[in-house]
């Protein structure tokens, strides 16, 4: 019997750890997954393990050379002098022990995801392991060693033939995955970002629109910083549903970063809980519309992982289910057991309080500037 929906997710997944410094911290899936059991949304008949991506479908993407060097740096054998050559052992994205498994495990269970949703045993599914969109065919950059959605789009192509959407709303723009497939047409990439005049990678213009055959088939719709939760779903809701009635995919995968909220320490953006809420759920809508339903999710950047990634990455979960979207407090028995971990106080309720943050004098003109860019980004649409 087909299942609504799967849930990657095994212990092994938590030994991709840089630190415990380090800003990308896999605590997060564990709060997560701990969150939904505590509101009795997921069982153990729901989850599945991940497996270990073969050095064969890495190859999809990587250089032979790149995935040595990884295996290489996480047994000690590499200095991070030789390291950095290949965006390892820098201060994003350090050299750990079994670098390579752990990398190689997160990619993986975006593979494992995939078959269940293609092969038709499950309607969706999520990977929240995955979403490292910055990791290119022979570097690592930004915290992402391999690039899971990269090898798992390649994998798609190869293996079912499948004409792939891809949707980030990570504040950080999905270079690795647009460069990857900027020339084919068979592959659409639809991110929307803070604007890199502000935020790493500093990629992401509108005028990015893809190369020879792949012409038209990327677009990038980068918001300015202080962008508000109105003006974020405005983008959101108008991009998905031109770019998905203009592209016509088989599958949709999208990467969730939870870092366009208020409280992440690493990004500009205002976003509050809302915009996590309806996310998934115009997402699920979409690939019902245009896909059978096949739809694939995976994590990504979030770095307030004690307020903000398990409130938000539970909305994903529960618009696969097509539960209805909590309110009122969360559960005493999940804010009593990693509350005195959190170095900061929770926020005790699933949506965000109001106001969560001083009023921005510059709104109207951040909306207006927003709306111009979604136009211009959208141009090859409606002028065909």
């Amino acid at each position: 019997m087909k299942k609504e929906a799967v849930f990657i997710y095994s212990e092994d997944q938590l030994g991709y750890t840089f630190s415990e410094t380090h800003p990308f911290n896999q605590k997060r899936l564990v709060l997560t997954l701990d969150l939904l059991k505590k509101i009795n949304a997921i069982n153990d008949e729901d989850i599945i393990a991940p497996r270990i991506a073969t050095d064969e479908e890495l190859l999809l993407v990587h250089d032979q050379r790149f995935i040595d060097i990884v295996k290489s740096a996480g047994k000690g054998q590499v200095s991070d002098d030789v390291g950095s050559v290949y965006g390892i052992g820098t201060e994003d994205t350090p050299i750990f022990p079994n670098m390579h498994e752990a990398s190689a495990m997160l990619v993986g269970g975006t593979l494992t995801a995939v078959d269940e949703v293609m092969e038709g045993r499950s309607k969706y599914a999520v990977n929240l392991g995955g979403g490292l969109h910055h990791g290119f065919s022979g570097k690592a950059s930004g915290f992402c060693v391999y690039n899971d959605s990269s090898v798992a789009i390649k994998y798609m192509q190869k293996k079912y033939g499948a004409r792939v959407l891809y949707i980030d709303t990570d504040a950080h723009h999905g270079d690795g995955v647009q460069w990857t497939f900027y020339d084919d047409p068979d592959v659409c990439t639809l991110s929307i970002h803070e604007t890199g005049r502000y935020l790493f990678p500093g990629t992401g213009s509108v005028t990015e629109r893809g190369n020879g055959k792949g012409y038209g088939t990327s677009f990038n719709f980068p918001i300015d910083a202080f962008t508000e939760d109105e003006s974020f779903l405005e983008i959101y809701k108008t991009a998905i549903e031109e770019v998905a009635a203009f592209f016509k995919p088989d599958v949709i995968l999208t990467q969730n970063g939870a870092d366009a909220h208020y409280f992440d320490p690493l990004t500009h953006l205002y976003g509050t809980m809302e915009i996590f809420e309806q996310i998934p759920r115009i997402a699920r809508e979409i690939a019902e519309r245009y896909c059978d339903g096949r739809w694939i999710a995976v994590g990504g950047g979030g770095y307030d992982i004690w307020r903000v990634v398990p409130r938000a990455w539970s909305q994903i979960w529960l618009a696969m289910k097509q539960l209805p979207i909590p309110t009122g407090n969360l559960p005493d028995e999940w804010l009593n057991a990693w509350q005195d971990q959190s170095p900061v106080p929770f926020i005790k309720t699933w949506q965000d309080p109001k106001p969560l943050y001083d009023p921005i004098p510059r709104k109207a003109e951040i909306t207006e500037k927003n709306t111009q860019m979604l136009n211009k980004a959208l141009h090859i649409i409606r002028n065909n």
